[in-house]
């Protein structure tokens, strides 16, 4: 997050607001380690030049700038040839005159009539903190800050802690700063936004496919009802890890998001090998509820075996350890609780969808015109 000066109030109040913030955050149960990223202030020894003095004297500010800058920082000149060797020539002010704040006093400056001026004459200082590196983010000065959810606790949670933070920062007479979010904390908001778009579009995809299979408009509705039973294996089987094992992971992040998008297909999947082969002994002759059931029990050992091939090859994402493993549990334990979900209910309620849907949208056998047949 960066935490941004948008009023222009000085590096002094925006560090009162940073750490304002961080006091507010480390009493909240849903934040962990929240921090500044960056530099601490420093003592800094300030000069301030009076420029209507300056100017009065005939001294430009680009001749104090420069001076000060040769005297105490060094300026290069040029190159020499020594034995051979070539060396670079810098111009400094002696380590003698330029060690202690009061040094500068000793520095004159020359003004457009080619007289010599003190710096007393227009320059003062003073210690001060200060940052060692003044950060902007789109002009603006801000300051980087970072942090990391409670256990148990979803990023999206922990983002909407830091925003009701800095919300009660005008209550608390800090009024003119704002955030925006940055690195994963952005990614994740942008593709949130985008997630009920994707499943919505994810739905649209399955039905057209299953309109065009089937040639109905009907048909499609009583696979898409089971869709409904694998995400919310899903869910819970997440919910239980993250419960049981503690695992901040296991949240509605991104990749569980990925992992829902894979449900959808999944739950789909086993809902079309029953309810293709039950339309077509109905096209056969059979009745509805004996054909739905036949179909049911022939599709039942198809349904486990690939229900059971697909589960094992994604357990070894469950129980995944090292380096990636939050991602992989994310994914693991959304598909799998979604799969097994879809199979055991499915089982159940698959046959009673297509029957509902059958009975709402009659079934209208082909025939066949006579008398185009007998021709």
């Amino acid at each position: 997050m960066q935490l941004k000066d948008s009023s222009g109030q000085g590096h002094e109040k925006l560090i009162a607001a940073r750490n304002t913030i961080l006091g507010l955050a480390a009493q909240d149960k849903r934040l962990v380690g929240v921090r500044p990223n960056g530099q601490e202030d420093t003592p800094q020894y300030q000069i301030n030049v009076d420029q209507a003095q300056a100017g009065a004297m005939g001294v430009s500010i680009a001749e104090i700038n420069n001076t000060m800058r040769i005297a105490w920082g060094g300026s290069y000149i040029n190159d020499f040839v020594d034995r051979g060797r070539v060396k670079k020539v810098y111009v400094q002010g002696d380590a003698g005159s330029r060690m202690m704040p009061e040094d500068l006093n000793k520095w004159y400056v020359r003004n457009n009539k080619g007289e010599m001026v003190p710096f007393s004459a227009f320059a003062t200082g003073e210690w001060t903190y200060g940052s060692p590196r003044l950060e902007r983010y789109n002009g603006v000065s801000s300051v980087n800050i970072q942090g990391t959810p409670a256990p148990g606790v979803s990023s999206g949670d922990s983002m909407k802690a830091m925003e009701e933070i800095i919300d009660k920062l005008p209550s608390m007479g800090l009024q003119g700063f704002d955030y925006e979010w940055t690195g994963l904390s952005l990614e994740e908001r942008e593709s949130g936004a985008q997630a009920p778009f994707l499943y919505a579009l994810s739905l649209l995809i399955v039905f057209l496919c299953l309109a065009a299979l089937y040639e109905s408009w009907s048909i499609p509705f009583s696979v898409l009802l089971v869709v409904p039973l694998g995400i919310i294996g899903a869910i819970v089987l997440t919910y239980l890890g993250m419960i049981i094992k503690g695992d901040p992971n296991l949240s509605n992040n991104i990749y569980f998001q990925v992992a829902m998008i894979a449900v959808i297909g999944l739950s789909a999947k086993n809902a079309i090998l029953i309810v293709e082969f039950a339309k077509e002994l109905q096209e056969k002759g059979e009745d509805l509820i004996e054909a739905t059931l036949h179909a049911a029990k022939m599709r039942l050992r198809p349904i486990i075996m690939t229900t059971l091939a697909f589960g094992f090859g994604v357990l070894p994402l469950a129980l995944s350890t090292g380096a990636g493993a939050g991602s992989q549990h994310s994914v693991g334990y959304g598909v799998l609780g979604g799969v097994l979900s879809a199979t055991f209910l499915g089982i159940f309620f698959i046959p009673v969808f297509y029957v509902w849907i059958r009975s709402i949208f009659k079934y209208k056998p082909k025939t066949i015109n006579t008398q185009e047949h007998k021709s």
